[in-house]
């Protein structure tokens, strides 16, 4: 089982659902239901949300993978939390109005070294097992 990926979904999905909530009762304050109509308020929840969405997926494969090849969990567990600090950070720098670009480029930072370090790890892990 993939006890540590399956730790950083839960909690990740826990930050989804709440961007998209915010994105749903922008839709019903402004009363639009497709696209962001020139509200800025609404424009920047939906970004939030497609921006989350766009990136842990992609993060939760590279540690699924980083399970599976029975990479140290102690590792595991590291990277996991990076990814989860970053996309934190970059769905709480949106919830402010005009966004919080600090704590936006610090979950940004988060995220992208995640990642590297997870496709690092597993292409370290590929090359070691071809030895």
């Amino acid at each position: 089982m993939l006890q540590i990926t399956a730790l950083y979904a839960s909690l990740l999905a826990f930050i989804y659902i709440k961007l998209s909530i915010n994105v749903i009762n922008l839709r019903k304050f402004h009363k639009v239901s497709l696209g962001h109509k020139n509200h800025k308020d609404l424009e920047q929840a939906i970004r939030a949300q497609a921006n989350f969405i766009e990136y842990v997926p992609f993060g939760l494969i590279l540690l699924s993978c980083l399970e599976i090849n029975k990479i140290h969990p102690a590792i595991v567990f590291l990277l996991g939390g990076l990814l989860f600090i970053g996309r934190f950070l970059h769905a709480k720098s949106f919830t402010v109005p005009g966004i919080d670009n600090t704590k936006r480029i610090q979950g940004i930072k988060f995220t992208f070294w995640s990642i590297r370090l997870m496709a690092a790890m597993l292409l370290l892990s590929l090359l070691v097992s071809l030895v």
